[in-house]
């Protein structure tokens, strides 16, 4: 697997956040449990705690600040 650190990392981990997000909110037909589940596997794996992840989803148009 590669590895990702600094604002890659943090890119990633947005990333598959708002993934598993946009996943969820889709019509029965068009969710993919699978992918849906792999992608919270891989980021429970990066996430420090659930603190990072409310931050990571809940923030605005990335500013390139954090």
């Amino acid at each position: 697997m590669a590895e990702f650190t600094g604002r890659d990392l943090h890119l990633v981990k947005k990333a598959l956040a708002i993934a598993v997000l946009a996943i969820e909110r889709q019509p029965g037909p068009f969710q993919s449990a699978s992918d849906q589940s792999d992608m919270k596997a891989l980021l429970d794996g990066l996430i420090e705690s659930d603190t990072e992840f409310g931050t990571l989803c809940s923030r605005g148009p990335d500013r390139g600040d954090g």
